[in-house]
């Protein structure tokens, strides 16, 4: 079974998120099941300073404004397929945004041309490779289901919806520019509240679709997550199932991961622990050491963390963050920090800080307003780091909330608290402290944890299954 992948980033080559760990660890997942799988990503500087030496496939004299080629080369042990267009990808620093923090103007125009280059895989292969499945991510591959449409042979098209909070728009002025069928400017086809939307295009195209965890594909047909599409999602229900991320537990294994002092049991965490504090400039506390490492937007709900935070520090607890985002929030919790010796941000984004972080905190914080599925409480369940999470998305899938019933029959692996408002927030921390203070529960809430399975293997059999049924049925 030959898959090909369209993604606008893969780890560990490029990555601003959850998304380039999953395209990143999805191709060794689905090996084991048969599957055969290639990535198609934009030729950005630091892909195809790795592609060295890379093998041309195509080219192109005029691809949305610019010569381009198509590159086949492995790096990050992955098998790629890198589109070369120095016009539109080579650029520094983030895949989406300029220096000044906003999208690139020509965002439409480059994610249109890898739909372009991927459909043209499709209907032609590259190389004398032809995939069976096209799989794309997100609305940057959203509009392969338009540009595959004029070749009927064209294998089936799968779309994951990593986060439906982004519709990929264009001023409608722009159809011609992006080779699209203005006759499909409609409400059944890529139209979207009057402009042209990369991610309708998929959601009505699409042969299957999938999103990264159950709860959040029932939660993509209600209006509060839906994000204004919850009525497309409604009519595409039948071609939409729930399939929960995993991580690779080989990357995110505390018992082999450099990064960090590596240990197999909650006791081995300790030494971790006062590393963390060390680096991050915090004293010595008797409670727990709390991380965050976030994207910090309203979605992730660190405003409602500022607001609860007291609770946690008035019981001898501390925060370490790590992320980036909206100016408001960076300083905000600037402040904090400056004002509380048990507060240490780092604004920006470390990988290997992340590691060390999630190994040394007690428990990881997670109060998103919504998630789809969430990676960074399933790295904290592999290394006994306690999921403090919001009842949402795959934050309610994967995480068993410290209830009476659950801590009874030992099955608890973390906290979640419901509504989602920073009073809610606040009864969880305190609700943490307490367990903390309780040694012996707090042991066994570990070992839940580190032995609750995170990793890819049920996902993927699901994958390969989806794509079976779709290639049986054409």
């Amino acid at each position: 079974m030959r898959v090909l992948s369209v993604a606008s980033e893969v780890a560990p080559l490029v990555k601003t998120g959850g998304l380039a760990d999953v395209t990143g660890a999805l191709p060794a997942a689905l090996a084991g099941y048969g599957v055969q799988m290639r990535t198609l990503v934009p030729g950005y500087p630091a892909i195809l300073s790795a592609l060295e030496g890379g093998e041309a496939l195509a080219e192109w004299p005029d691809l949305f404004g610019g010569p381009a080629r198509l590159v086949a080369g492995q790096a990050g042990g992955l098998d790629l397929l890198a589109l070369d267009a120095a016009h539109l990808f080579a650029r520094p620093g983030n895949p989406y945004l300029g220096p000044d923090g906003r999208d690139w103007p020509d965002n439409p125009q480059r994610f249109a041309a890898l739909s372009w280059v991927a459909a043209r895989i499709g209907a032609e292969g590259a190389g004398g490779w032809r995939p069976d499945i096209l799989h794309g991510h997100d609305w940057q591959a959203g509009l392969i289901a338009e540009y595959r449409r004029a070749d009927p042979a064209s294998p089936p098209f799968v779309l994951t919806i990593h986060n439906i909070a982004f519709p990929g728009p264009a001023d409608p002025g722009l159809v011609h520019a992006l080779r699209l069928d203005p006759g499909r400017f409609h409400s059944e086809g890529y139209e979207f509240w009057g402009a042209v939307s990369a991610l309708k295009a998929g959601l009505m195209g699409a042969d299957a679709l999938t999103t990264v965890s159950p709860r959040y594909a029932e939660e993509l047909m209600s209006a509060e997550f839906g994000m204004g599409l919850d009525g497309v999602m409604r009519h595409r229900r039948d071609a939409l199932s729930g399939i929960l991320n995993g991580i690779d537990d080989q990357v995110w294994n505390p018992a082999t991961d450099p990064a960090i002092t590596p240990y197999d049991t909650p006791s081995g965490k300790a030494p971790n622990k006062a590393a963390l504090r060390a680096e991050m400039g915090l004293p010595d506390a008797k409670g727990p050491l709390c991380v965050v490492i976030s994207r910090m937007t309203h979605q992730k709900g660190l405003d409602m963390l500022a607001e609860a935070l007291p609770a946690l520090l008035d019981r001898g607890g501390q925060l370490a963050l790590l992320g980036s985002g909206d100016p408001d929030l960076e300083g905000r919790f600037r402040a904090l920090a400056d004002h509380h010796p048990g507060v240490a941000v780092r604004i920006g984004y470390d990988e290997a800080l992340s590691h060390r972080m999630i190994a040394g905190g007690d428990a990881i914080l997670v109060p998103s307003r919504f998630e789809p599925c969430g990676l960074t409480q399933l790295y904290g369940l592999r290394y006994g780091t306690i999921p403090v999470v919001a009842l949402t998305g795959g934050l309610a899938d994967t995480v068993i909330n410290a209830s009476p019933a659950a801590l009874a029959r030992n099955a608890a692996t973390g906290l979640q608290f419901a509504p989602v408002n920073a009073e809610n927030l606040t009864n969880a921390l305190l609700h943490l402290c307490a367990l903390y203070k309780d040694r012996r529960t707090w042991s066994r809430i570990m070992r839940n944890a580190m032995a609750h399975p995170v990793g890819w293997g049920p996902s993927a059999r699901a994958y390969a299954a989806l794509y079976a049924r779709l290639t049986e049925a054409r």
